[in-house]
């Protein structure tokens, strides 16, 4: 469990996060959802210590983030597995090279336990007969999936994701997200996701908060944020019907 209290964090005169507090729950997919702007990636670079926060605590368990110098906080981000918007695969790496580099940085296991838990990372995300490819070779989806493998390699307690799907057809996007949701369950992983995909939070927002100019404007699930009567919360998630609407003459 993440527990996120009364954080806030300005840019000079820009405050970003405005006094966000929210409960981040193991075993779940947690969603940040909202439009661009409104301080979602903040949020997660000081979940993970790329941006010191003005106020406020982020606890991890019984850890207080924020309050570790920053050696300890280097220390804790070994419990933390981080799925990038890009997979941020090494190019001149094969696919198992690349899930191997993290054990091979961080861990003391010997090279048969390193490539034993790269092939069970590579099956849980149904790439096991990719080991030798190399990240141009692969589909967006499977680049996905193999980042997902190296995110996951290192047994994470806290997993990461920032935009998942960016780049994805629907389908695939909807591949990546069973398989999130699959592994966050059977790890018992906190999983926090990133998103402004409304098919992601429909598929799998089992606990959901909606920042809006950098206030947590809603929070609840994918069954009750339908039946919401937050007007902003509303016109995010039905932005692509009302911009049909307004524009009929227009492919979006």
């Amino acid at each position: 469990m993440i527990e996120i209290k009364h954080i806030s964090k300005s840019f000079g005169e820009h405050k970003v996060i405005d006094d966000v507090s929210f409960t981040l729950q193991a075993g779940k997919t947690n969603l940040v959802i909202g439009e661009s702007g409104s301080g979602k990636t903040t949020i997660l670079k000081m979940m993970v210590g790329l941006h010191t926060i003005d106020s406020g605590q982020i606890i991890y368990d019984q850890t207080i983030f924020n309050e570790l110098n920053e050696k300890q906080k280097q220390d804790f981000r070994k419990d933390i597995g981080m799925l990038f918007q890009g997979g941020a695969l090494f190019d001149s790496m094969t696919v198992e090279e690349n899930i191997a580099f993290p054990l091979k940085m961080f861990t003391n296991h010997t090279e048969k336990e390193i490539y034993d838990r790269v092939n069970f990372c590579l099956e849980k995300v149904r790439l096991h007969d990719r080991n030798n490819l190399y990240p141009a070779e692969l589909s967006g989806g499977m680049k996905k999936r193999a980042a997902l493998a190296r995110a996951i390699s290192s047994n994470p307690k806290y997993l990461f994701c920032d935009e998942p799907n960016s780049g994805l057809d629907p389908k695939t996007s909807i591949v990546i997200d069973e398989l999130i949701h699959e592994l966050t369950v059977e790890f018992n992983m906190t999983t926090v996701i990133i998103t402004h995909d409304m098919n992601s939070v429909m598929q799998i927002g089992e606990n959901v908060m909606f920042l809006y100019q950098g206030k947590k404007w809603w929070e609840g699930d994918k069954q009750t944020i339908l039946s919401t009567n937050n007007r902003e919360l509303l016109d995010f998630v039905y932005a692509a019907d009302f911009l049909k609407k307004t524009n009929p003459n227009k492919n979006l």
